[in-house]
Protein backbone atom coordinates (compact mmCIF):
# COMPACT_ATOMS: atom_id res chain seq x y z
CA UNK A 1 0.00 0.00 0.00
CA UNK A 2 1.32 3.41 -0.59
CA UNK A 3 2.61 5.15 2.43
CA UNK A 4 0.12 8.48 1.38
CA UNK A 5 -2.50 6.38 2.21
CA UNK A 6 -1.05 4.37 5.47
CA UNK A 7 -0.26 7.74 6.37
CA UNK A 8 -3.51 9.20 6.25
CA UNK A 9 -4.74 6.41 9.01
CA UNK A 10 -3.51 7.72 11.78
CA UNK A 11 -3.58 11.30 10.56
CA UNK A 12 -4.95 13.86 12.77
CA UNK A 13 -7.20 15.22 10.25
CA UNK A 14 -10.23 12.26 10.63
CA UNK A 15 -12.30 11.30 7.61
CA UNK A 16 -14.89 8.09 8.03
CA UNK A 17 -12.81 6.41 5.88
CA UNK A 18 -9.82 6.54 7.64
CA UNK A 19 -11.66 5.86 10.57
CA UNK A 20 -13.20 2.40 9.15
CA UNK A 21 -10.41 1.17 7.83
CA UNK A 22 -8.10 1.87 10.85
CA UNK A 23 -10.89 0.14 13.07
CA UNK A 24 -10.84 -2.67 11.18
CA UNK A 25 -7.32 -2.87 11.17
CA UNK A 26 -7.38 -2.71 14.51
CA UNK A 27 -10.11 -5.06 15.41
CA UNK A 28 -8.36 -7.67 13.25
CA UNK A 29 -5.48 -7.43 15.68
CA UNK A 30 -7.31 -7.39 18.84
CA UNK A 31 -9.20 -10.53 17.72
CA UNK A 32 -6.14 -12.36 16.90
CA UNK A 33 -4.53 -11.14 20.75
CA UNK A 34 -7.54 -12.14 22.37
CA UNK A 35 -8.46 -15.27 20.63
CA UNK A 36 -4.74 -16.21 20.66
CA UNK A 37 -3.84 -15.17 23.88
CA UNK A 38 -6.36 -16.94 25.24
CA UNK A 39 -4.82 -20.14 23.91
CA UNK A 40 -1.64 -18.85 25.29
CA UNK A 41 -2.00 -17.63 28.77
CA UNK A 42 -5.81 -19.13 29.27
CA UNK A 43 -7.72 -15.96 29.40
CA UNK A 44 -9.65 -13.42 27.34
CA UNK A 45 -7.11 -10.18 28.08
CA UNK A 46 -9.51 -7.68 26.63
CA UNK A 47 -13.11 -9.04 28.63
CA UNK A 48 -12.78 -6.95 31.33
CA UNK A 49 -16.64 -7.40 32.11
CA UNK A 50 -15.67 -10.93 32.64
CA UNK A 51 -12.82 -10.03 34.84
CA UNK A 52 -14.60 -8.18 36.76
CA UNK A 53 -17.68 -10.64 37.23
CA UNK A 54 -14.86 -13.09 38.06
CA UNK A 55 -13.82 -11.15 40.86
CA UNK A 56 -17.25 -10.23 42.36
CA UNK A 57 -17.46 -14.34 42.11
CA UNK A 58 -14.14 -15.03 43.87
CA UNK A 59 -14.66 -12.76 46.62
CA UNK A 60 -17.70 -14.23 47.27
CA UNK A 61 -16.47 -17.80 47.07
CA UNK A 62 -13.56 -16.60 49.56
CA UNK A 63 -11.38 -16.97 46.86
CA UNK A 64 -9.31 -14.30 47.06
CA UNK A 65 -6.43 -14.80 45.65
CA UNK A 66 -7.95 -15.15 42.02
CA UNK A 67 -10.52 -12.14 42.83
CA UNK A 68 -7.10 -9.42 43.19
CA UNK A 69 -5.68 -11.55 40.26
CA UNK A 70 -8.45 -10.57 38.20
CA UNK A 71 -8.73 -7.06 39.45
CA UNK A 72 -4.96 -6.67 38.84
CA UNK A 73 -5.37 -7.32 35.37
CA UNK A 74 -8.51 -5.01 35.00
CA UNK A 75 -5.74 -2.52 36.63
CA UNK A 76 -3.50 -3.21 33.59
CA UNK A 77 -6.16 -2.84 30.91
CA UNK A 78 -6.68 0.67 32.44
CA UNK A 79 -2.79 1.46 33.10
CA UNK A 80 -2.60 1.07 29.31
CA UNK A 81 -5.46 3.37 28.56
CA UNK A 82 -4.52 5.69 31.02
CA UNK A 83 -0.86 5.65 28.99
CA UNK A 84 -2.22 5.99 25.66
CA UNK A 85 -4.42 9.50 26.85
CA UNK A 86 -0.92 10.65 28.55
CA UNK A 87 1.20 9.69 24.86
CA UNK A 88 -1.63 11.60 22.56
CA UNK A 89 -2.52 14.60 24.90
CA UNK A 90 1.41 15.37 25.53
CA UNK A 91 1.97 14.62 21.69
CA UNK A 92 -1.34 17.52 21.08
CA UNK A 93 0.09 19.90 23.52
CA UNK A 94 3.64 20.45 22.35
CA UNK A 95 2.58 20.01 18.46
CA UNK A 96 4.11 17.07 17.69
CA UNK A 97 4.04 15.99 13.96
CA UNK A 98 2.74 12.64 14.82
CA UNK A 99 0.93 12.44 17.46
CA UNK A 100 -0.62 8.59 17.35
CA UNK A 101 3.20 7.21 16.63
CA UNK A 102 4.40 6.60 19.64
CA UNK A 103 1.23 4.78 21.15
CA UNK A 104 1.17 2.54 18.10
CA UNK A 105 5.33 2.32 18.33
CA UNK A 106 4.72 0.99 22.17
CA UNK A 107 2.29 -1.53 20.94
CA UNK A 108 4.47 -3.24 18.38
CA UNK A 109 7.31 -3.44 20.47
CA UNK A 110 5.47 -5.00 23.56
CA UNK A 111 3.89 -7.10 20.65
CA UNK A 112 7.26 -7.83 19.70
CA UNK A 113 8.89 -8.81 23.36
CA UNK A 114 5.39 -11.01 23.50
CA UNK A 115 6.46 -12.96 20.71
CA UNK A 116 10.02 -13.54 21.36
CA UNK A 117 9.93 -14.06 24.99
CA UNK A 118 6.37 -14.57 26.02
CA UNK A 119 6.84 -17.99 26.56
CA UNK A 120 9.56 -16.93 29.21
CA UNK A 121 7.20 -14.14 30.65
CA UNK A 122 4.80 -16.78 31.15
CA UNK A 123 6.85 -18.91 33.91
CA UNK A 124 6.66 -15.55 36.37
CA UNK A 125 3.77 -14.51 38.07
CA UNK A 126 2.22 -11.50 39.59
CA UNK A 127 -0.66 -12.40 42.53
CA UNK A 128 -0.76 -16.00 40.30
CA UNK A 129 -0.87 -14.03 37.17
CA UNK A 130 1.43 -14.61 34.41
CA UNK A 131 3.48 -11.69 33.02
CA UNK A 132 2.38 -12.56 29.80
CA UNK A 133 -1.46 -12.11 30.92
CA UNK A 134 -0.82 -8.57 32.12
CA UNK A 135 0.92 -7.84 29.23
CA UNK A 136 -1.53 -8.20 27.17
CA UNK A 137 -4.01 -6.76 29.08
CA UNK A 138 -2.09 -3.53 28.93
CA UNK A 139 -1.62 -4.06 24.99
CA UNK A 140 -5.07 -4.54 25.20
CA UNK A 141 -6.32 -1.16 26.93
CA UNK A 142 -3.13 0.86 24.92
CA UNK A 143 -5.03 -0.20 21.81
CA UNK A 144 -8.89 0.33 22.95
CA UNK A 145 -7.96 3.91 24.05
CA UNK A 146 -5.87 4.54 21.26
CA UNK A 147 -8.57 4.08 18.56
CA UNK A 148 -11.24 5.69 20.91
CA UNK A 149 -9.30 9.31 20.84
CA UNK A 150 -8.26 8.73 17.07
CA UNK A 151 -12.30 8.30 15.95
CA UNK A 152 -13.71 10.87 18.85
CA UNK A 153 -15.29 7.60 20.65
CA UNK A 154 -16.93 6.42 17.25
CA UNK A 155 -15.39 3.66 17.54
CA UNK A 156 -13.71 0.66 19.87
CA UNK A 157 -11.76 -2.30 18.88
CA UNK A 158 -12.28 -4.74 22.15
CA UNK A 159 -15.60 -4.01 22.85
CA UNK A 160 -17.68 -6.89 20.73
CA UNK A 161 -20.87 -6.90 23.27
CA UNK A 162 -21.12 -2.85 22.60
CA UNK A 163 -20.66 -3.47 18.66
CA UNK A 164 -23.21 -5.99 18.54
CA UNK A 165 -25.45 -4.11 20.97
CA UNK A 166 -25.32 -1.13 18.42
CA UNK A 167 -25.61 -3.39 15.70
CA UNK A 168 -28.79 -4.85 16.99
CA UNK A 169 -30.37 -1.27 18.08
CA UNK A 170 -29.98 -0.50 14.18
CA UNK A 171 -31.55 -3.91 12.57
CA UNK A 172 -34.39 -2.97 14.85
CA UNK A 173 -34.52 0.01 13.74
CA UNK A 174 -34.39 -0.79 9.88
CA UNK A 175 -36.97 -3.17 10.31
CA UNK A 176 -39.53 -1.33 11.98
CA UNK A 177 -42.44 -0.11 9.43
CA UNK A 178 -43.64 3.55 9.92
CA UNK A 179 -46.98 3.28 8.69
CA UNK A 180 -46.78 7.13 7.52
CA UNK A 181 -44.41 6.54 4.08
CA UNK A 182 -43.68 10.50 4.39
CA UNK A 183 -39.87 10.55 4.42
CA UNK A 184 -39.82 14.02 6.51
CA UNK A 185 -42.39 12.00 8.78
CA UNK A 186 -41.55 13.54 12.44
CA UNK A 187 -40.94 10.83 14.57
CA UNK A 188 -40.05 8.31 12.08
CA UNK A 189 -38.04 5.39 12.82
CA UNK A 190 -35.00 5.02 10.48
CA UNK A 191 -31.35 3.04 10.58
CA UNK A 192 -28.18 4.45 10.85
CA UNK A 193 -26.31 2.51 8.02
CA UNK A 194 -23.46 4.28 8.19
CA UNK A 195 -23.36 2.58 11.50
CA UNK A 196 -24.74 -0.54 10.24
CA UNK A 197 -21.49 -1.12 7.86
CA UNK A 198 -19.13 -0.14 10.32
CA UNK A 199 -20.08 -2.42 12.97
CA UNK A 200 -20.81 -5.23 11.16
CA UNK A 201 -16.91 -4.44 9.64
CA UNK A 202 -15.47 -4.43 12.91
CA UNK A 203 -17.26 -7.43 14.81
CA UNK A 204 -16.42 -9.17 11.49
CA UNK A 205 -12.75 -7.94 11.51
CA UNK A 206 -12.94 -9.27 14.87
CA UNK A 207 -13.66 -12.60 14.39
CA UNK A 208 -11.34 -13.13 11.49
CA UNK A 209 -8.36 -11.98 13.01
CA UNK A 210 -9.13 -14.44 16.54
CA UNK A 211 -9.51 -17.47 13.61
CA UNK A 212 -6.01 -16.10 12.45
CA UNK A 213 -4.54 -15.36 15.90
CA UNK A 214 -6.12 -18.60 17.39
CA UNK A 215 -4.75 -20.65 14.36
CA UNK A 216 -1.25 -18.90 14.68
CA UNK A 217 -0.77 -19.62 18.48
CA UNK A 218 -1.73 -23.28 17.81
CA UNK A 219 0.47 -24.18 15.25
CA UNK A 220 3.38 -21.23 15.53
CA UNK A 221 3.11 -20.50 19.35
CA UNK A 222 4.00 -16.76 20.83
CA UNK A 223 6.36 -16.03 17.32
CA UNK A 224 2.64 -15.20 15.55
CA UNK A 225 1.99 -11.93 16.96
CA UNK A 226 5.37 -10.84 15.17
CA UNK A 227 3.14 -9.96 11.58
CA UNK A 228 1.05 -7.96 14.40
CA UNK A 229 3.98 -5.62 15.74
CA UNK A 230 5.19 -5.47 12.04
CA UNK A 231 1.64 -4.35 10.82
CA UNK A 232 1.43 -1.60 13.90
CA UNK A 233 4.96 -0.42 13.23
CA UNK A 234 4.30 0.20 9.31
CA UNK A 235 1.34 2.14 10.65
CA UNK A 236 3.14 4.00 13.23
CA UNK A 237 6.00 5.22 10.46
CA UNK A 238 4.45 5.25 7.44
CA UNK A 239 3.67 9.25 8.08
CA UNK A 240 7.43 10.03 8.33
CA UNK A 241 7.55 8.97 4.67
CA UNK A 242 4.30 9.94 3.22
CA UNK A 243 5.11 13.60 3.08
CA UNK A 244 2.06 14.82 5.00
CA UNK A 245 2.58 17.53 7.07
CA UNK A 246 1.90 16.54 10.40
CA UNK A 247 1.81 20.26 12.11
CA UNK A 248 -0.72 21.26 9.63
CA UNK A 249 -3.42 18.78 10.73
CA UNK A 250 -2.67 19.11 14.08
CA UNK A 251 -4.19 22.38 13.50
CA UNK A 252 -7.45 20.98 12.34
CA UNK A 253 -8.28 19.16 15.79
CA UNK A 254 -10.89 20.20 18.37
CA UNK A 255 -9.48 21.19 21.77
CA UNK A 256 -12.75 19.28 22.38
CA UNK A 257 -10.81 15.43 22.05
CA UNK A 258 -8.37 16.53 24.60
Amino acid sequence: MPSHYLAKLTSPKRTAKANLHLGVTLAGTAGALNAGGFLAVGQYTSHMTGMLSSAADDFILGKFVPAFAALFMLVAFTWGSACTALMVNYAKRNKMRHIYTPVLLLEAVLLLVFGLIGSTLQKHEVITVSFTAVLLCYVMGLQNALITKISSAEIRTTHVTGLVTDLGIELGKMIYWNRDKTAQHEGAVAANRHKLYLHGMLVSAFFVGGLLGAAGFKYLGFISTLPLALILTILSLAPRFSGLNGNKAAKDIKQSES
